[in-house]
């Protein structure tokens, strides 16, 4: 018995002595999450999104971003790093390019190729007959860890983010769990210039260009919070806070012009435990010296959100059972419908967008 107690002790010690003080690359920086928000009132529990029609089903994994052609074909990249078009018709399912990389964010250019933001290979370019030509792999002398989203604007100027020039995809909690502000938010011009305009962003994500232009939306992940940046007018060149604390992890983002809408996906709902940890940097390199399969994980959620123009909230689609279509990551607007993207799922998803911008609130549990 005291043989064993010793050997007891023995393991014990190891193991308290390896999440305590085994070295690992990040050094967690201390901030304050605020309170995240109830789920209650413009975030109220619903099913809202148990009707969503699934569509390429089996097709690829990972839909992460979506994009929608006048005529109804829906463009989007798998976690293999295909890019395929899905026929808004027939919804055969066409490859169009493989990256070599992990395509995410999606974006039709004024004269008809793709603009995708790869992960691991930076801002690409895709013709209508699928040549690949990297845009950029850097800017300011920092190579992109991890090119996540982007919007285009009617000259064909591309705003992109690089979620952190420190931390590639297959490192997303070691930026979480350091907090340091390695995002930035950069714009890509015809001419082939690449420049910095936002750093020092939370794991940057989602961006959107708003009404006329008039400034782009910055999704902060690891902030929950979408940042804004003027382009145009009196306050050009300022940077504010267009939504704070948000109750979910803010994924890509996208600007519905025929109803002035900004379409907000959210990844998953916060996780109290992990706030808890924010002023605590010690214990955030206790659970990141934990194996990967301890790591947290957000809970399985279909979560989009409605903003107008002044980021209050006037859509809030959930859906909370094991079967939901999940996690969502996009969220764009075509015709009649909402078309829905995930990191995860082995399909796309589409809502009616009367169903998406109705006030009916029969389905909130």
């Amino acid at each position: 018995m005291k043989r064993a107690g010793t050997w007891l002790f023995l393991i014990v010690a190891i193991i308290g002595g390896y999440l305590l003080f085994y070295p690992v690359e990040i050094d967690p920086v201390k901030w304050q999450a605020p309170p995240a928000p109830p789920l209650e009132q413009d975030y109220a529990l619903n099913s809202r999104l148990s009707t969503v029609e699934r569509l390429a089903v089996g097709a690829g994994v990972g839909p992460e971003d979506v994009a929608i052609s006048e005529n109804g074909d829906v463009y989007t990249g798998y976690l293999d790093g295909r890019v395929v078009r899905v026929d808004g018709v027939s919804g055969e399912v066409t490859t169009l390019a493989e990256t070599g990389g992990r395509p995410l964010g999606i974006a039709l250019l004024p004269d008809g190729a793709l603009a995708v933001a790869d992960a691991y290979r930076g801002l690409l370019r895709i013709s209508r007959d699928g040549r690949l030509e990297v845009l950029a792999a850097q800017a300011n002398g920092l190579a992109f860890r991890f090119a996540d989203d982007l919007d285009v604007a009617r000259d064909g100027t591309i705003y992109f983010s690089d979620a952190s020039w420190k931390y590639g995809m297959e490192h997303m909690l070691a930026d979480f769990l350091e907090h340091d502000g390695t995002g930035r938010l950069l714009r890509y011009t015809p001419d082939g210039a690449v420049d910095e305009l936002l750093q020092g962003l939370y794991f940057a994500n989602g961006v959107a260009l708003g009404p006329d232009e008039q400034y782009v939306l910055i999704n902060e992940t690891g902030a929950y919070r979408v940042s804004r940046l003027w382009l145009k007018g009196p306050k050009a060149g300022e940077r504010d806070i267009f939504i704070d604390n948000l109750p979910g992890f803010p994924d890509n983002i996208s600007y519905d012009e025929q109803s002035g809408v900004f379409w907000l996906a959210l990844y998953g709902p916060r996780d109290a435990a992990l706030d808890a940890t924010a002023d605590k940097p010690y214990l955030r390199k206790m659970i990141y010296r934990l194996p990967e399969s301890l790591h947290p994980q957000p809970a399985h959620l279909g979560f989009v959100l409605g903003l107008d123009t002044e980021g209050r909230i006037v859509a809030n689609l959930q859906d909370h059972d094991d079967s939901a279509y999940g996690p969502v990551t996009s969220a764009e607007r075509a015709g009649d419908y909402l078309y829905l993207g995930s990191l995860k799922a082995a399909s796309l998803a589409r809502l009616p967008i009367d169903a998406a911008l109705s006030a009916d609130a029969s389905t909130t549990r």
